[in-house]
Order: C-alpha cells, then structure tokens, then sequence
C-alpha cells in the first residue's frame, strides 16, 4: 500500500507549511491526484486519518480531486482525454491507453500525473 507512503510525505508537507501562519484549525486538506498515479482514493483516505491524529491535522476532511488524463498527439494534434481499457483482466479498474486516440500517433502527457495539495481550508487567530 504505497498510499500511506504518499499521504505521510503529504502530511508532514502539509504541518510544515502549516508552522508559517497562526492556525488555530484545519477543516480540510484538497489533493488534486492523477489517473495515472493508481493511487487508491480510500486506501489515502484511511492514511490520512491515522496520520493526521495528535496533530493540528485531527478531524480534518481529505478531499480528493481526480485529475483525468489529457493528451496531446505529436502527430496529428489531438488533444484530449485518453481512451480506456476496462473490464477484463484489469480488477474493475480503467486503464488508460497512451497513444493518440484518433490517429495512435505517440502522445505527450498533459495532465493526469500530478499529486499534489491544491489548497487547505484553515482558520486561524486572526478570525
């Protein structure tokens, strides 16, 4: 489970920007998580609420943005989301196709790998 690997890495990211301002609560931390990161939105979720207790992060909401991926074809300019495979051998899960949808021309990834903070809700003395 590399999720608890990833949020804990998140997580002490998250208490050191924290340390800058006077925050007196947390309400929620966004991540913005690629397709192509096969990170487990649940299995980031369980992490992050046993990482985050003892800790300014305690009671916190994890909110989870996906990011779909989005091509760019090196051939014949399309750009758009990627087609998918599903079913099959791939346990319920879509599995993007990185070759150009229109034409299978080789693609430039242009979004659908970032994990990443977007933002926090906080509240701090000066409220």
């Amino acid at each position: 489970m590399h999720e608890a690997s990833v949020v804990a890495n998140i997580v002490d990211a998250v208490l050191e920007e924290l340390k800058k301002y006077d925050v007196k609560k947390v309400n929620s931390v966004t991540l913005r998580i690629g397709d192509l990161t096969q990170l487990g939105t649940e299995q980031m979720k369980f992490a992050y609420e046993i990482l985050s207790e003892g800790n300014i992060l305690s009671g916190s909401e994890l909110i989870i943005e996906n990011e779909p991926v989005i091509l760019k074809c090196k051939k014949c300019g399309f750009e758009g989301p990627a087609k998918t495979l599903e079913g099959g051998d791939y346990s319920g899960h879509s599995v993007p196709v990185l070759c150009c949808p229109e034409c299978n021309g080789p693609v430039d990834i242009l979004e659908g790998q970032s994990c990443c903070v977007k933002c926090m809700d906080i509240e701090t003395g000066d409220e």
